[in-house]
């Protein structure tokens, strides 16, 4: 059974996380600059997040949304929920296939304070909205 019932139920719980990620600009300052936009693409449900860091604030953007993006990241909402409990190695997720990316990994660097934020919150956030394993 998935974690997320629904793509609204995800988008809900990532749009909590991220409005506690932005109110700490200096978890955002780097990527904010970055002049990159990420594209997040989930599985189970299927959902998008947009990072744009073309400028200062940050953006992000829940659904489907036109354009191309510096990189895309592709993986299931389960290991999403699994990484950022701390329950599944992001390294092993990488090696085994399960995150996908096209694109230069490498330039969205400053894209890490930002996950690392996202980590820091989401067992609290997961906890509130009931999520198993939270």
């Amino acid at each position: 059974m998935s974690v997320y019932q629904s793509a609204e139920q995800f988008y809900a719980v990532m749009q909590a996380v991220f409005d506690f990620v932005m109110q700490h600009p200096d978890y955002v300052a780097a990527f904010s600059h970055s002049n990159l936009v990420i594209r997040m693409n989930l599985r189970s449900p299927e959902a998008e997040i947009l990072l744009d860091g073309r400028q200062p604030p940050l953006g992000v953007y829940f659904g489907p949304r036109p354009g191309r993006a510096n990189l895309e990241i592709s993986l299931d909402a389960d290991l999403l929920h699994a990484l950022w409990l701390g329950t599944e190695s992001t390294h092993q997720a990488f090696l085994s296939g399960r995150i996908q990316t096209r694109g230069n990994l490498l330039k969205a660097m400053q894209l890490a304070e930002v996950f690392t934020a996202a980590e820091r919150i989401y067992p609290t956030i997961a906890r509130q909205y009931g999520l198993p394993g939270a």
